[in-house]
């Protein structure tokens, strides 16, 4: 069994893993490494992949973690509602 599996389903991730994944690929898109289209497919399937995995946690804690980062900027507002909406935490 693989340490992404559990029992045969795969592992929820942590809270704080979700947030390291969106500081990277928000970095990549303000530095011009990713074009919008590749962006919003990178951004997509990010949702999709959490949707079926899950997120480690109680909202109190996921949201506790991924607030800061629409604060800071790191996300923009319309990614954190859509984030949050289709994650069902909003």
């Amino acid at each position: 069994m693989s340490a992404d599996q559990q029992g045969g389903a795969l592992k929820p991730i942590k809270p704080a893993r979700v947030a390291e994944e969106l500081k990277k690929l928000s970095s990549q898109r303000k530095e011009g490494k990713l074009e919008p289209d590749e962006y919003e497919h990178r951004f997509s399937r990010m949702i999709t992949e959490l949707r079926e995995r899950r997120i480690d946690g109680s909202r109190a804690d996921i949201l506790g973690t991924l607030t800061p980062l629409k604060e800071q900027g790191v996300i923009s507002s319309a990614d954190w509602q859509r984030l949050i909406r289709q994650l069902g935490l909003g």
